[in-house]
């Protein structure tokens, strides 16, 4: 670190790195592992290019079946890493999308978008989006061949949830988008929503409140006005969409008792329970474990009964 090129612009513990030269140095969530058969699950994966102009791929799940025309529900899902690391193709990531897929026998399409900070925030939303679109209108098999288009659901963790969150706000708010099927609901694990204010146990965590907060600061330095009031982050905050705008008929959300973001579930739920929104949610909270221990941990007893929960959750009628 002795030359100026080599200091430090940007550190975002415990994610990445960014030095004064342009230098971006990813501290986890960059392994990848290839799309192939889970002997485990018995759960098929593979990549595919979804927009050659941003070079936007995801990568495609589908469970064992038991005839080439089988109707499965479909998860489009949304990684998680705080808007700047990860993809659908990082080991843990990858296994448990391959979980979910099995247990809950659906068609997944994990969607890897544009990351922090090569690329803008909006960026990751716009990708997102178009891959509801895409989703409509794409020749794909998997998807034209088995997918129920009357039972399709958003999913993410993290930031991933954020996102999910946040296309069922614009598919409530914006009826004339190319997205030719209707929400059933959303799934939102450990979500990352946050603010200026604290609540909760981030009253008292300072330590965590400061780091949680430093990675929105870094993610959306140029709305620096609205800072953490966002409402990207905040769905709480004074302009922000009206949660009854919400469009899809079933929510569920998970947090985890030792989780920072524990709280702003929590609020995120009870808001919701109390908007005019018209639909269903459901609130489950994973005791003695913290943020997306499911990723950490994917085949352990509390993942796999996490899986289960979501897996009825996407299957009740």
């Amino acid at each position: 670190m002795g030359s100026i090129s080599k200091e430090i612009l940007h550190d975002v513990p415990p994610y990445i790195r960014v030095y004064q030269d342009g230098t971006i140095e990813r501290l986890v969530g960059f392994e990848v592992v290839p799309p192939g058969f889970d002997s485990k699950t018995g759960v098929t994966s593979k990549d595919i290019i979804i927009s050659p102009e941003n070079g936007v791929s995801a990568r495609l799940y589908r469970p064992t079946l038991t005839s080439t025309t089988q109707k499965l529900p479909l998860v489009i899902y949304f990684h998680g890493g705080a808007f700047c690391i990860g993809s659908p193709g990082e080991p843990k990531y990858h296994q448990s999308l391959n979980n979910l897929v099995c247990e809950s026998h659906v068609i997944a399409v994990s969607v890897d978008y544009r990351l922090l900070p090569e690329h803008p925030l909006s960026a990751v939303f716009e990708d997102s989006l178009f891959a509801l679109g895409w989703v409509s209108n794409t020749t794909e098999e998997w998807i034209k061949e088995n997918v129920d288009f009357g039972r399709v659901f958003l999913a993410g963790d993290s930031a991933g949830a954020t996102i999910a969150h946040q296309l069922a706000i614009q598919v409530g708010l914006k009826p004339d988008l190319d997205i030719s099927y209707k929400i059933s609901g959303i799934i939102l694990i450990n979500p990352y929503f946050w603010g200026k204010d604290p609540i909760g146990s981030e009253i008292t965590d300072h330590f965590r409140k400061a780091m949680v907060d430093k990675w929105w600061e870094f993610v959306c330095p140029s709305d620096s006005d609205l800072g953490l009031d966002h409402p990207l982050i905040n769905p709480f905050v004074a302009g922000a969409p009206d949660l009854s705008g919400l469009g899809c008929g079933r929510v569920i959300v998970t947090v985890s008792e030792l989780d920072i973001l524990r709280d702003r579930g929590w609020a995120y739920y009870e808001k919701l329970v109390k908007s005019k929104w018209e639909g269903k949610v459901e609130m489950v909270e994973i005791e003695k474990e913290d943020h997306v221990f499911h990723i950490f941990d994917p085949n352990g007893d509390k993942a796999v009964n996490l899986m289960k929960r979501l897996g009825t959750f996407i299957n009740q009628e």
